[in-house]
């Protein structure tokens, strides 16, 4: 997702039966990674923490590519 994938082609490579398990799966991921660059954020710039998403200025922790 994080790629640009659309959800229901990533339910199909996985071989899930219905969009609603990819859904719950990938959206309990998505609310993770928030979490982990919110928390790298405020290690790194502790003065700054606001309790919002990084503005994307550094790589997100979580957006690894893909190969």
């Amino acid at each position: 997702m994080e790629q640009g994938i659309e959800l229901v082609v990533i339910k199909e490579l996985l071989g899930h039966a219905h969009i609603g398990a990819t859904a719950t799966v990938y959206a309990h991921v998505r609310l993770q990674c928030d979490a982990i660059n919110l928390l790298d954020h405020a290690i790194r710039n502790p003065a700054e923490t606001t309790g919002q998403p990084d503005d994307g200025d550094d790589p997100s922790l979580c957006a690894i590519p893909v190969r």
